[in-house]
């Protein structure tokens, strides 16, 4: 006998109907979260502390291997053209090498230095260098080609910190010219005929990498050719003899390098001067406007406006002091920065770093985690001027003045928890929608 299936009639069909386009939409409510996700960047778990193990990505990715020390004479061949000299002259020839590794025979190498018995490093560092290193006594704790030469980006700023801070008077006001608001690069938004104390300047420079606060500096040191023979001659004074100046601001140019080994010891002399201290610590400072440019018809007075600081780690990472952010398509991401905790403060450089499997923020906060598990003494080298009579005592950054107004970072963070929440509770009813339809569905095909 052969059992003819009854046709559903019309109301069941439409609930069926109904039931498709209900789980069609989660469906497509979930992709559309799960894009949202993808695109801003936020993790759909809730995440712990900044110092936990972040979440990395799915995309595969090797650590660059530098055993064989590729970067030790010059660094990585550049990607366009941004070292070509100007006609007529020519590129400098690389710094010389010094016969004995600055800092002790172990920072000759180039791979992976760990103290004996160490555990191995974390992983989904990216970074082509790395340093770890105290910043009190100067002794260095592990690194990864520490006098590899690399570009510096931005984080060349605290070399010109280290050249302008001391000579300039904070208190003076200095005029913005055009010259400055048309410089190359990352710019905090110094206009023509602005008033602007040094202190201001140095707060754009430091907090969000003005390349127009570095041009403002060049000039009040007598040019930019005098101001990067400064800056060559006070690292060679730091016996920072990987580094050489380009550029004021660490746009990339001809014969421009750094290494690990030095931008921590420019950081560490940096943190004995209390303003340099003071301002990297800084989260949120309001900076001037500028007058109306009558050349412009119908322009106006610019008002002034918050600046933030670009060091993520200052708001993410218990006992942050303060650091330095870079990138340019040649020297990829660069990173200083330094922490406290158990009354040890460590300082952390980051070269040729990758956003990828992580970024390079959360890169360094691995990195100091694994420099305060390390047992006291444990080392590799040491810092220049790390015997306990010359080492100098870094001076404790200031922390943050909230009531200057400026409320942009905690704004973003704010944002950023409403979001993931957001996501985390829209998953769940969408999960939860899916198992109902499934279960309705069930019924009636029984």
């Amino acid at each position: 006998m052969r059992t003819r299936t009854p046709r559903p009639d019309g109301r069941t069909s439409t609930l069926r109907a109904s039931r498709r386009s209900l789980a069609t939409f989660a469906v497509a409510l979930a992709a559309g979260l799960v894009g949202v996700t993808t695109l801003t960047g936020v993790d759909v778990a809730l995440s712990g502390p900044a110092s936990a193990q972040p979440t990395g990505t799915s995309v595969p990715f090797v650590t660059p291997n530098t055993d064989s020390c590729p970067d030790r004479i010059s660094p990585p061949a550049a990607i366009d053209e941004s070292e070509v000299p100007e006609p007529g002259q020519t590129a400098p020839k690389p710094l010389p090498v010094p016969a004995s590794p600055v800092g002790g025979g172990k920072l000759g190498g180039c791979g992976v230095l760990l103290p004996d018995g160490a555990p191995p490093v974390p992983k989904d560092i990216s970074a082509t260098a790395w340093m770890i290193a105290d910043l009190d006594t100067g002794k260095v704790l592990a690194a990864k080609d520490p006098h590899g030469r690399y570009r510096p980006a931005s984080t060349m700023k605290t070399l010109l910190a280290a050249v302008a801070l001391p000579q300039l008077d904070l208190n003076k006001v200095v005029i913005g010219t055009q010259d400055d608001a048309n410089a190359d690069g990352t710019r905090v938004g110094i206009g023509a005929g602005g008033r602007y104390t040094n202190d201001q300047i140095f707060h754009a420079l430091l907090m969000c990498s003005g390349n127009d606060a570095a041009h403002a500096i060049a000039m009040q040191l007598g040019g930019v050719d005098r101001t990067l023979a400064q800056m060559d001659a006070k690292a060679k004074e730091l016996h920072a003899l990987d580094t050489r100046a380009a550029t004021p601001s660490g746009l990339d140019g001809p014969g421009m390098s750094i290494s690990a080994y030095d931008l921590a010891t420019i950081f560490r002399h940096d943190m004995t001067i209390p303003a340099f201290a003071d301002i990297v610590h800084t989260e949120e400072y309001n900076f001037p406007g500028f007058p109306a440019d009558p050349k412009i018809p119908g322009d106006k007075d610019h008002p002034g406006f918050p600046i933030a600081n670009d060091n993520r780690l200052l708001y993410d990472y218990e006992g942050d002091l303060g650091g330095k952010t870079g990138y340019t398509d040649d020297a990829r991401q660069t990173f200083v920065t330094a922490a406290q905790r158990g009354g040890h403060r460590l300082v952390v450089t980051l070269l040729k770093a990758d956003v990828l499997p992580i970024r390079p923020p959360e890169q360094a906060a691995r990195l100091l985690d694994y420099g305060f598990s390390l047992p006291t003494g444990a080392n590799v080298g040491a810092l220049p001027g790390s015997e306990a009579d010359q080492a100098p005592t870094a001076a404790l950054a200031t922390p943050p003045v909230h009531s200057v107004g400026a409320s942009a970072p905690s704004t973003n963070h704010d944002h950023e928890n409403l979001r993931t929440t957001l996501i985390v509770v829209g998953l769940a009813v969408i999960l939860i929608l899916v198992v109902l339809v499934w279960r309705m569905s069930g019924r009636a095909r029984r």
